[in-house]
C-alpha cells in the first residue's frame, strides 16, 4: 500500500466510524477517539469482506463496501458503547 493510500484509508475510517455513531440509536457514551479507531478498522474489515465476496472494486462507488464499512462501525460502535456503560 502506497502513502497516500494509507491516508485515504485512515480518512475514510474516520469518516465511517462518525457514520457508525450516527447509524447507533441512542446516545453513545464513549469518546471521539474510540469512534475513530473504530471506523478505522471498520473500513478495514469491510474492505476485505467486500474483496471476500468480490465486490470491492466495481464501476463507480461501491456502495456494498460502503455499506458493509457502516455495518461493522455500527456494530462496534455499539459494543464499545454497551461496554462503556456497564463500567459506570
Amino acid at each position: 500500500m502506497e502513502v497516500t493510500g494509507f491516508f485515504t484509508a485512515i480518512l475514510i475510517g474516520l469518516i465511517i466510524g462518525a457514520a457508525g455513531r450516527l447509524v447507533v440509536p441512542g446516545r453513545q457514551r464513549i469518546p471521539l477517539w474510540l469512534t475513530l479507531v473504530i471506523g478505522v478498522v471498520a473500513a478495514i474489515l469491510g474492505t476485505l469482506v467486500a474483496g471476500a465476496f468480490g465486490v470491492a472494486d466495481t464501476g463507480g462507488i461501491d456502495w456494498i463496501e460502503l455499506v458493509l464499512q457502516v455495518g461493522f462501525a455500527a456494530v462496534g460502535v455499539a459494543i464499545a458503547g454497551g461496554v462503556g456503560s456497564r463500567r459506570r
